[in-house]
């Protein structure tokens, strides 16, 4: 397997198996990543290059373009607008409420806590989206000919015949 083209190239096509793969790997380097601390976010932005290659590679092996990366990306970012609007201005509220009540009203802070509640609904949404839309990619079988993105896959993926 050609892991320079599987994580840096966004061009052609892969199956199945290298796709599964290589969301694998960006899995438990994000995870890694964590071990890091400081540079954590760091290593994020590293690693989401590989992440379009990936995703872009396997949209083009049925035909979608990789353009639809975007699609949870938007959606992910419709959410965090959501849960700063919905949950910020609840949670606002509610210690503006309090400091004026002298901060000993319980309604204050249970409505700043439902109001986190609201933000964490929209970021859950986006996240199930997430995951719904990288098991549908890696789930759609590919084009079984020629399509726009090129040949099927199958040169990075097998091995060659033994010559006698």
């Amino acid at each position: 397997m050609d892991w320079g083209r599987l994580f840096f190239s966004p061009e052609g096509r892969i199956g199945q198996r290298d796709y599964w793969l290589g969301v694998l790997i960006l899995i438990v380097l994000w995870v890694l990543s964590h071990l890091a601390h400081i540079f954590a976010p760091l290593i994020w932005l590293l690693l989401l290059w590989p992440w379009v290659c990936v995703i872009a590679k396997r949209l083009h092996d049925f035909g979608k373009s990789g353009w639809m990366i975007l699609i949870p990306v938007v959606i992910g970012c419709i959410a965090v607008i959501g849960a700063i609007v919905a949950g910020g201005v609840g949670v606002i509220a509610a210690i503006f409420a309090a400091a004026t009540d002298g901060g000993s009203d319980a309604v204050n802070w249970m409505s700043a806590l439902g109001a986190l509640g609201v933000a964490l609904v929209f970021l859950g949404v986006a996240a199930v989206v997430k995951i719904i839309f990288l098991i549908w990619v890696g789930a759609v079988r590919g084009d079984a000919g020629d399509n726009r993105y090129g040949p099927p896959p199958g040169g990075a993926t097998t091995l060659p015949a033994a010559t006698v």
